[in-house]
């Protein structure tokens, strides 16, 4: 996929950084790690996601002859830094999670080991990547336990902050359980399946919606489904009802019928019924128009007999929670653990590992977070995805990330399982890990004092 890469798209303040790095010979080995600070409101875990364009990014890392042209014509900088930039391409190590893995607070997705401009310049892009598909995997997860069974289709794409996000999301919401997407790219990019029926303004040119129902079955035979909520809903599912004779006739089935306003729950019930009754059992009723993860558990209780849902705008913009506070911190330097002691944002420091135990029942018990070489009990979850600027592996099948959701969805606990979680699951920070970042904070402190 043709991502934006020009390593333009980045903060002017990297690059200012990065020639006073090179001026005065900071160019050892640097270790960055991305994670969230703390969960938004509401989520009891998060999903992490993005890692394949992660790297994609690092492996393409270099500026082009163009770029470095404008840098020069800008004045900002001198001639023997661009000529620094014209040889800079990724060399380091980069050990994460894998897609579709469940995560929490502080817990580290992404570990990146390399020379420091390197690392550095990477941080705007992979917070930008990172972000918005973790962001969006976790909502999407929301909705695939709201409504268990059901197919769930992303319908993001206008409402999406951009043509990007649009794509993206479908991405993320696939590897989150999402059955497939309404954009057309994503089928051919990812191979999501694509999904699509019609607007109102199909029904609207045509006289008469009887007319309008046939037409689009002659066009487009296999999958049918039929929106029938542009006039009068009741009226339009006795008007499919009437039609399905004289498709079968043709060889056509009618799949689905697809409500997109009113009172979903009650026109889902009385749709329905009126299908039933003509015959249409096997018809599905498939729904959409602004709806939420509450929306498709409140359908769940009052059972409502809408098979899937089509999700848009909140889904794309992750309403409720519309960004993470999360952040690529750096954690070590020239073989010496470094430390942020800000208030309410000081990081734990040194190379980590997360290690998740599990109960007898293989349900998620507790994660340790420890340095890489303290080993805890448990499975652990960063792995070495690519060694000296290149993949380890070769890209995995996105239904491999997929499975991963489903399979740490299953081991959640309870407590996390639900909108609003009761419970917190447990992060403990190993000893050696403490002893690191008390050790480092005095060395710090003593360093600050005036000379």
């Amino acid at each position: 996929m043709h991502l934006a890469t020009s390593l333009l798209l980045t903060d002017l303040y990297q690059l200012n950084m990065i020639e006073a790095y090179l001026r005065y010979g900071e160019t050892k080995t640097a270790v960055f790690e991305f994670f969230v600070r703390k969960l938004p409101s509401r989520r009891g875990f998060l999903v992490a996601a993005g890692l394949e364009q992660a790297l994609d990014f690092l492996e393409g890392m270099r500026f082009t002859d163009e770029e470095l042209g404008w840098l020069e014509r800008s004045g900002r900088f001198g001639s023997r830094f661009l000529d620094d930039l014209a040889k800079l391409r990724f060399t380091g190590d980069v050990h994460a999670m894998p897609e579709g893995s469940v995560f929490f607070a502080n817990e580290p997705i992404l570990r990146v080991t390399a020379p420091l401009p390197e690392a550095q310049l990477a941080e705007t892009r992979l917070i930008n990547i990172l972000h918005y598909q973790s962001l969006i995997a976790s909502k999407a997860a929301r909705m695939v336990l709201a409504a268990p069974g059901k197919l769930l289709v992303d319908f993001g794409l206008r409402r999406a902050h951009g043509a990007e996000s649009g794509l993206l999301l479908a991405r993320a919401s696939y590897i989150a359980g999402f059955a497939g997407t309404a954009t057309v790219l994503a089928e051919r990019e990812f191979g999501i399946p694509a999904y699509g029926t019609m607007a109102h303004s199909f029904i609207e040119v045509f006289a008469n919606e009887s007319a309008a129902f046939e037409a689009f079955a002659q066009a487009h035979p296999e999958n049918l489904v039929l929106l029938i909520d542009t006039y009068n809903t009741e009226e339009a599912a006795r008007k499919v009802v009437a039609l399905a004779p004289r498709l079968k006739a043709q060889g056509i089935r009618i799949r689905g019928v697809r409500l997109d306003s009113g009172d979903l729950a009650v026109l889902s019930k009385i749709v329905r019924r009126i299908l039933d009754d003509g015959g249409l059992k096997d018809t599905v009723i498939f729904a959409s128009g602004g709806l939420d993860e509450d929306d498709l558990a409140a359908f769940a209780r009052e059972g409502a007999p809408i098979d899937g849902f089509g999700l848009g705008t909140s889904l794309a913009v992750s309403s409720d929670a519309p960004a993470l506070d999360c952040a690529y911190k750096l954690q070590e330097y020239a073989g010496k653990p470094r430390r942020k002691l800000s208030p309410g944002k000081e990081t734990w420091p040194g190379r980590k590992q997360v290690w998740r135990r599990y109960d007898s029942d293989g349900i998620m018990a507790g994660d340790f977070l420890s340095l890489e070489d303290d080993r805890q009990g448990g499975r652990p979850l960063l792995e070495l995805v690519m060694k000296g600027g290149k993949r380890v592996k070769g890209r995995p099948p996105l239904a491999e990330a997929r499975a991963r959701t489903q399979r740490e969805m299953e081991r959640l606990p309870p407590g996390l399982r639900t909108l609003s979680p009761d419970y917190a699951y447990p992060v403990a920070i190993s000893r050696s890990l403490a002893e690191l970042a008390e050790e480092a904070g005095r060395r710090i402190e003593a360093a600050q004092k005036p000379l």
